[in-house]
């Protein structure tokens, strides 16, 4: 495989992890980030310790602070900002024609467009795919066994970013199915917030265990509406980034909602956070894409209530719980 030039763009905790699974692979790394300071601090010290602390980073990569001269010569651009600035970073991509891989989990409210469908819009002549999976950034950056999927449209594009990032510990599966790949790694985070709010109020594992099951019937329901095919949430970015994102206390969203079940104020959450819970802002996008195809969604429903309706966790709960019978 030869040498690329890549530019990863976003330096949080799943871009540089990303960046240095390329860089391993032999690949020319470009970083860009918002933050100017923080990515001079990053390529200074050769650690990233707002995001990835005690993981030592490559010395030999570039950092470029201006972000049309980070992907003027990029073969491949990873997008690995916050699902609120695809559109702003997006906008920046009009004129590129390379590949443009999201590793974002999002969908924006106002539209119900995946990351891939905004940059489809913002970049028409990029080609697009998604990664996604069960891959917990810090576990990533230390070259702990991770398996991930790259999804396309075009066949021919999984497969070359499955030789770009594939390694004997970063194993890479190919799918056709953007829209289901994607769909999958956004909804599993408003999942990973009620099973938070779950280990908050000390349910245990039985009520966990019966939440992650009804979900996984709930966001199939919805992927399959949205053009998605059902199998794809049986798989990686669906069963296996919902199980690791609901159990792992590496979790932003799940740990967001345990302290919620634990009865802190979202709002005080929200202001201390130093990294992004993404399953905040992709409740009101589920939520309003669910109203939207007019598709039956009690948990993403539930946990809108809770965390823009000021619902209290146990009525959340309760109202699940005391639903009308019906069949599995």
């Amino acid at each position: 495989m030869s040498a690329r030039r890549i530019t990863v763009l976003g330096i949080g905790a799943w871009g540089t992890a990303l960046a240095v699974v390329l860089h391993q692979n032999g690949h020319h790394v470009t970083l860009w980030g918002h933050d100017s300071a923080h990515l001079g601090e990053v390529l200074r010290t050769g650690t990233n310790e707002k995001y990835l602390p005690t993981v030592v980073l490559p010395r030999d990569w570039r950092g470029e602070p201006e972000l049309h001269h980070a992907i003027a010569d990029a073969e491949l651009v990873v997008l690995a900002v916050p699902s609120r600035a695809v559109r702003t970073v997006g906008a920046a991509l009009a004129n590129y024609s390379g590949p443009v891989i999201s590793v974002t989990k999002g969908i924006e409210a106002e539209t119900g467009l995946t990351m891939c469908g905004l940059i489809e819009q913002l970049a028409p002549r990029a080609q697009t795919a998604g990664l996604s999976g069960p891959s917990l950034a810090l576990e990533v950056a230390r070259g702990i066994p991770t398996a991930v999927v790259a999804a396309s449209a075009n066949p021919a594009l999984a497969a070359r970013i499955q030789t770009l990032f594939h390694r004997p510990t970063f194993r890479v599966y190919a799918s056709t199915d953007l829209i289901g790949v994607e769909l999958g790694g956004a909804l599993k985070n408003v999942v990973a917030i009620a099973a938070g709010v779950c280990d908050g109020l000390e349910f245990g594992d039985n009520a966990k265990a019966a939440l992650l099951t009804r979900a996984l019937a709930e966001i199939t329901r919805l992927g399959v509406a949205c053009g998605a095919r059902a199998e794809t949430f049986a798989g990686l970015s669906g069963l296996g980034d919902m199980t690791v994102t609901c159990f792992s206390r590496l979790s932003r969203n799940r740990t967001f909602g345990e302290r919620i079940g634990r009865g802190e104020p979202i709002a005080e959450l929200l202001a201390h956070r130093t990294s992004v819970v993404e399953g905040y802002p992709t409740t009101r996008s589920a939520h309003e894409l669910a109203r939207r195809l007019a598709v039956s969604a009690p948990v993403i429903d539930e946990i809108y209530a809770l965390l823009y309706a000021g619902k209290a966790p146990r009525a959340v709960v309760r109202d699940l719980l005391n639903r009308e019978y019906r069949h599995e």
